[in-house]
């Protein structure tokens, strides 16, 4: 993506809070056909030392899976809060309105999971995420019922071979920091969300160090 150096996060940190706050991902890939395919999915984040793999699955209808195994590399994004941006923020009228947002782009090398157990431990993984409670449900399941509903579903990991994080909250701008931080405290949540990450950011109403 185009990210210029006062956008790039460089801090590994920020991506990871990123992909784990707002884990509903875009999955793409290449079709037969050369064009993308998409998938927009859950995801969860693992951290196996220094290396970061993502875990998912597709119905196995979707021919997501045929492409990841006959084409392992792809890429995968992760958008967080995002928010209009006026021209107000600024002391003076020679402006024009932006989009500020933060954003994670992952290369990935993926490899499926086929497996019953393989895949019953991916998806315990992702209950735990989503809603804990249900795993007592889930085991108290037949294992008949168990073994048709996970031959319904592939499911993968994505080894992240590559990432770049996007944090585009006008970090150049100093002059407009602390409108910005009004307007933002006075929106909606995607808004507040982004003022929360000036914050994190350590965007006073001086020039910082930032990222």
């Amino acid at each position: 993506m185009y990210l210029p150096p006062q956008f790039d996060a460089k801090d590994g940190a920020h991506a990871r809070m990123l992909m784990r706050s707002h884990p509903f991902a875009s999955l793409i890939s290449n079709d037969d056909n050369g064009l993308p395919y998409i998938t927009h999915l859950p995801l969860h984040l693992q951290e196996r030392g220094e290396q970061l793999v993502l875990l998912g699955h597709v119905a196995k209808p979707n021919a997501h899976w045929r492409y990841l195994q006959s084409r392992p590399q792809a890429v995968v994004t992760f958008l967080g809060p995002h928010a209009y941006m006026s021209p107000k923020v600024y002391p003076d009228l020679a402006r024009v309105p932006t989009w500020n947002y933060l954003a994670v782009h992952c290369t990935v090398q993926a490899a499926l999971i086929e497996d019953p157990e393989g895949k019953d431990a991916l998806l315990k993984t992702l209950i735990g995420d989503h809603e804990p409670p249900f795993a007592e449900q889930w085991r108290g399941m037949t294992r008949e019922f168990q073994l048709k509903m996970l031959a319904g579903i592939v499911a993968f990991e994505l080894q992240v071979t590559g990432l770049q994080c996007k944090l585009k909250l006008n970090q150049h701008r100093p002059e407009a920091y602390a409108r910005m931080r009004e307007i933002y405290a006075a929106g909606g949540e995607s808004d507040r969300a982004l003022g929360e990450w000036m914050d994190r950011l350590g965007m006073t109403d001086q020039p910082g160090d930032g990222l």
